[in-house]
């Protein structure tokens, strides 16, 4: 995650906004303890990582505030991807692609008919080559300094 935070957000964000991700960015255990998480492994390396939550928080890891563990309704809400990271070194060789289609699948699963998620400016390629959206385009400072994120949506085909 951190290699991701650090490498991946180069180019799109000053210095300043990246350390500033680390504060609304990183893992959520939530998702581990609902099942919800995928790893994807190359041997013994981790190639990235990402899942999807029936739960009303859109985005942020642990550590940040205005968490929501609230249960989302699938006949009425938007099932929620949640902590994606590529390591830099598995960048742009399938693994968001794949962690994606598995999000997907389980929450179609569970009767969920749309996606959302909150994307970041270098995931926001990824996210629209996969079908996404813009919902709206919000800019998060609770890291001390500005970082501009896209909430995006999609509808789960049937």
């Amino acid at each position: 995650m951190d290699a991701a935070i650090s490498e991946l957000q180069r180019g799109f964000l000053s210095p300043a906004q990246i350390a500033a991700s680390r504060a609304i960015m990183g893992l959520d255990r939530q998702l581990i303890a609902d099942g919800t998480y995928f790893v994807v492994e190359d041997g013994k390396a981790i190639a990235g990582c990402g899942g999807w939550s029936r739960r009303a928080t859109l985005y942020g890891g642990d550590h940040s505030p205005g968490r929501d563990a609230a249960l989302l309704d699938p006949a009425t809400d938007a099932a929620r991807v949640r902590a994606m990271y590529t390591h830099p070194d598995f960048a742009r060789r399938g693994v968001g692609r794949l962690i994606l289609m598995l999000c997907e699948g389980a929450a179609r699963a569970e009767g969920f008919k749309r996606l959302e998620l909150m994307g970041t400016r270098s995931g926001r390629p990824l996210y629209e080559a996969a079908g996404f959206q813009p919902i709206e385009e919000i800019v998060d400072a609770r890291g001390g300094a500005p970082v501009p994120l896209t909430r995006m949506g999609k509808v789960i085909p049937s």
